[in-house]
């Protein structure tokens, strides 16, 4: 009988592969680069994740606790809040990779449970904790900061992309 993968081992090896994705991103992910960077062997990535679409989910499950646990719990958050925590420089790998996420989710649905729907969900969920927007208003707003950060990302000019937001924030107080 076959030794069952050894959980410490395994939960490191997550974590270095979660630092690696977020650096390298998942386009052309491959196991014997991201195991020679790990330091282990694609033979051993699969003991321990059984295949690499399990090892991929696993990651971006990972990343998304990272990112939940770097926010917490602040429901004090207003929009304006949020726009600043989620635009600010060290939160850039992780917009990366979910804009990643999201094309691939978009043209390879049945590579992610749900398609691209699940990556919507979060952002409306995260914003339903912390305002008491409607549903209309709410997708309004997720879309227009997710537009926002694209472009940021994009054409690299936060001077501008920070105007918009705030000219949206001004335009939906009215």
């Amino acid at each position: 009988m076959a030794r069952p993968p050894d959980p410490d081992r395994r939960g490191a090896t997550l974590a270095k592969a979660s630092d690696y994705v977020l650096e390298h991103g998942l386009a052309g992910l491959s196991l014997r680069p991201l195991a020679a960077a790990l330091g282990t062997s694609p033979r051993m990535l699969l003991y321990d994740f059984e295949s690499k679409e399990q090892l991929v989910d696993e990651v971006l499950a990972e990343i998304r606790r990272r990112l939940a646990a770097m926010l917490g719990d602040r429901r004090e958050l207003d929009l304006p809040a949020i726009w600043e925590w989620i635009s600010a420089p060290e939160r850039e790998p992780f917009l990366k990779l979910f804009f990643e996420v999201y094309v691939d989710a978009l043209a390879r649905p049945q590579a992610h449970a749900g398609g691209a729907a699940p990556l919507v969900r979060d952002w409306l969920d995260f914003l339903d904790s912390r305002s008491a927007a409607d549903p209309a208003t709410a997708t309004l707003m997720v879309a227009v900061v997710r537009g926002l950060l694209l472009d940021r990302l994009s054409a690299a000019d936060p001077e501008r992309t920070d105007r918009a937001f705030n000219r949206f924030v001004e335009l939906l107080g009215r």
